[in-house]
């Protein structure tokens, strides 16, 4: 089985069983706009932006995969002038343009699913795409898409290992379910090395700034990832009390485009 192969049957195993999902009352991959906003002050930056400025010129162009509300686009303004971005919600797109406005930069954005609005989106200086790519399970076509619409470099960010990891605990608590651990960020790496991209792994711990929930927000947005109902809100917050702090490790991901 070829690294892509065994990326996709990762991913598979992540699935909810039936007779779990099917009690849920929101899905529980459902993604809340104002969670992905840009902030009101600086934008923290990171390797994935520092890299991504590095290879954009005065006045530059950005492309945002899985764009959000934008914070990945808008830490590169400026350099960057313009930016478009692609999402599958269109909530995400109307914050992305907002944060554009807000910016002082041009913006187009695309509804969809990368990569299969890709030919309808235009090149652009450099291509971002955060958090992303462990939702995507046959790779090599995205990544061939990201780097088809990359003038100069790609840079991709993902947690080291899977985001929902630091469910697993209350999988196996609340529903008596054994949760994978697989793929990791150095899977994908192995992967794109394999498709013929000189790809680079940075590694570094997620700086301050993203929006924090309240404890009872916290509590509510994991009964919906476990797929459990708001009557156990308060045995998740004792639950989530009992766990240890949670560091996200993330991944830079970049390559510089060979044209």
């Amino acid at each position: 089985m070829s690294a892509a192969q065994t990326w996709s049957a990762d991913l598979a195993s992540w699935a909810i069983p039936a007779e779990i999902l099917q009690q849920a009352a929101i899905a529980p991959w459902t993604h809340q706009v104002k969670r992905f906003l840009v902030p009101d002050g600086p934008i923290p930056d990171s390797p994935s932006h520092a890299t991504a400025r590095a290879a954009l010129p005065t006045g530059g162009s950005v492309l945002d995969i899985g764009c959000g509300g934008g914070r990945a686009a808008m830490a590169l303004v400026p350099p960057a002038s313009h930016v478009t971005g692609v999402d599958h919600q269109q909530g995400m797109l109307d914050a992305f343009a907002g944060a554009a406005l807000r910016a002082g930069a041009g913006s187009a954005t695309y509804l969809g699913d990368w990569p299969a609005v890709a030919d309808d989106v235009p090149e652009a200086d450099v291509v971002v795409c955060h958090h992303v790519l462990f939702n995507v399970p046959d790779l090599v076509p995205f990544l061939d898409a990201l780097n088809a619409h990359a003038l100069r470099r790609v840079i991709i960010e993902i947690p080291t290992r899977h985001p929902l990891s630091w469910l697993n605990p209350l999988w196996e608590k609340f529903w008596g379910l054994d949760r994978p651990t697989a793929p990791s960020a150095a899977d994908a790496l192995v992967i794109a090395r394999a498709a013929g991209y000189d790809a680079q792994l940075i590694e570094f711990s997620e700086p301050e700034g993203r929006v924090q929930l309240n404890a009872h927000e916290r509590a509510a947005d994991v009964c919906m990832r476990l797929c459990l109902s708001e009557s156990r809100i308060d045995d998740v917050a004792a639950a989530l009390v009992e766990m240890p702090d949670q560091t996200r490790n993330l991944a830079t991901i970049w390559w510089d485009v060979k044209r």
